[in-house]
Formats: C-alpha cells, sequence, structure tokens
C-alpha cells in the first residue's frame, strides 16, 4: 500500500503545474455564430504565460434565463466536435461518428472545446494542423521550458481552464459539469475527470486505459518519466480511486477492450465493492470509433447524473 502511495504521489508530482507557470487567466469574446440547434461564441483565452487557445463554446438555442448543465469536450481542434468551420461554415469530414459536442448540444447541454497545445504552444510551426509532427515539436518546447512537467498535465491545465469558464458562465448549473472525450480527448477526459472535483461525471471513448493499449510513453504524454511511474507500479486506474471512483462511462472499441474492465472491477473489488454502481463499460469491439447506439449509451449515463 505503501508503495502504491508513493507511486500516485509521484504522477501528482509530474502532472501539476509547475510553480514558474503563472499568467493572468483572462478571455476575450472574438465571434458568435447562429446554427438552427445553437449558438456558437468563439473566445481567445490565455493558457500559460505568453500563450493563447481558441475556444468554441455551443450553447442549445432559446434557452432563455434557464440553467443548463454542462459538458467539457476536449479533442485535438474543437471544430472537429461540431464538424464545421465556423468562420467559413464549410463541413468537416472525418469525424462524424464522433462529434461529441454537436451531439451533446443538441440533448440541452452546453458544451466548450478548445485548441490542444500542439497548436497552441507552438503557434509559429509552418506545420498543418493535423500534421502529428506538431506533437513533437509543441511538447519538446514544453519540456525545454519545464522539464519537471508533462504533455498530459499540460492537457489537463489547458482543459481545467475551460472548466473555469464554465462555472463562470450564468447559464450554466455550476454542479452539473461533466467531461467527455474520444481517444486523445478520452485521455484528457479521463485524466481531467478524475483530478477536478468539479467534474461530475466521466465519458471516454477507446482512448487506451492500460499502459500496453497505447502509446503512453510518446513525448507528448509522459515520455520518460513514464518508466518511473511503471517501475513504481502507478496505473490509470490509481487516478480512478483517486478520485474517489466519480462516475465513469468507458467505450471500449479498439484500444480499450475487456482487460481495461478487469483493471477496473479488480481495483473496485479490493476496495469492497460498493463502487460498481459508478462504473458502466460497453465494449462494442467493431474498431476505434464507436457506433451510434453506443455513444448514446454514453450520453444517457451523462444524463444520468447531470440532468
Amino acid at each position: 500500500m505503501f508503495g502504491l502511495i508513493c507511486a500516485l504521489s509521484l504522477a501528482l508530482q509530474y502532472l501539476a503545474e509547475p510553480a514558474n507557470y503563472a499568467f493572468e487567466n483572462s478571455t476575450e469574446l472574438v465571434g458568435v455564430y447562429a446554427y438552427k440547434d445553437f449558438n456558437a461564441e468563439v473566445l481567445i483565452q490565455n493558457n500559460g504565460p505568453g500563450t493563447i487557445q481558441k475556444v468554441i463554446k455551443v450553447i442549445p438555442k432559446d434557452i432563455g434565463n434557464r440553467k443548463c448543465p454542462a459538458v467539457v469536450v476536449p479533442y485535438y481542434f474543437p471544430e472537429a466536435m461540431l464538424g464545421t468551420d465556423l468562420s467559413t461554415g464549410v463541413e468537416i469530414s472525418g469525424y462524424e461518428e464522433v462529434e461529441m459536442m454537436l451531439h451533446l448540444v443538441k440533448r440541452g447541454f452546453i458544451c466548450i472545446s478548445a485548441e490542444s497545445y500542439h497548436l497552441t504552444y507552438c503557434r509559429e510551426s509552418v506545420r498543418a494542423r493535423d500534421d502529428f509532427s506538431r506533437w513533437k515539436e509543441a511538447s519538446g518546447a514544453l519540456l525545454r521550458d519545464y522539464p519537471q512537467w508533462c504533455g498530459i498535465g499540460k492537457m489537463v491545465a489547458d482543459t481545467r481552464l475551460l472548466i473555469d469558464l464554465l462555472e463562470s458562465d450564468s447559464r450554466v448549473k455550476k454542479n452539473r459539469i461533466g467531461i467527455a472525450g474520444h481517444s486523445l480527448g478520452g485521455k484528457i477526459a479521463f485524466y481531467t475527470g478524475c483530478l477536478d472535483s468539479r467534474i461530475k461525471v466521466i465519458l471516454a471513448s477507446d482512448f487506451g486505459l492500460l499502459w500496453t493499449q497505447s502509446n503512453w510513453e510518446s513525448q507528448w504524454y509522459w515520455g520518460t518519466k513514464l518508466e518511473d511511474l511503471e517501475t513504481r507500479g502507478f496505473e490509470n486506474v490509481d487516478l480512478w480511486e483517486f478520485s474517489g471512483f466519480r462516475p465513469f462511462c468507458l467505450i471500449a472499441g479498439e484500444s480499450d477492450n475487456d482487460e481495461s474492465y478487469r483493471s477496473l472491477s479488480d481495483r473496485i473489488r479490493k476496495t469492497g465493492g460498493s463502487s460498481f454502481r459508478n462504473l458502466q463499460f460497453v465494449n462494442h469491439a467493431t474498431g476505434h470509433r464507436p457506433p451510434w447506439h453506443v455513444l448514446e449509451q454514453g450520453y444517457v449515463f451523462l444524463e444520468k447524473y447531470l440532468k
């Protein structure tokens, strides 16, 4: 038990914002767009010393004075979660099955998403937005500036800023905020949801809970720090226990599988078994992207805790 506590302590140390990471948390509204089912607000938010992130917040149409529950939807870039480039109105192809922000705003949630740090930490990069070499470029710069930190910690820090924005929005039910993500967005959703008590429920799709199921050793996630964590026996399920077994729906399909569920359920049993009510697991086993009927089960799980 002492060894696990030490391992968790080390992980939390790596994830924590560095002491020299101070900046003014300010936001500017730069655009508003009207659609049939929702209105979209585009904001520019300071997300570090000298850096900014573009944020998209979507609000259900005609909510009047009613307060709504909210969901944070992290991903590579926010437009993908809507399927539309707001500035041009052009549809973005390739994300049709996982446009979580679009799906959820139509179900009555205020939703928010932002650029990931591969876009914000090397904004001067000439590489295309979807060029994955930007991740290596940005994470290298991050580690040079903050060698004690890690990429997944930076993603959590940026995502917590979105929770700040929801909490300060008079249209949001502040005690009804959840988080949902697919793939890399699922990683961010799981980590942020476990580490930030303002999140009431987590939905994560096929992110690879176990170290062997995904590229956690990549520089833009844990990098070489992962070896230290593995040596000490740290597992991602430790974070879920640290959260008090926050309500969690895991959608498996390719990266995640039944082994992911065994890791979660074994931990619940070791702690008495009472937290099974907080876990929903769906393994569609049809590939990386979930079919609609499976995603809908995840949305119903969110609604159970937020509506």
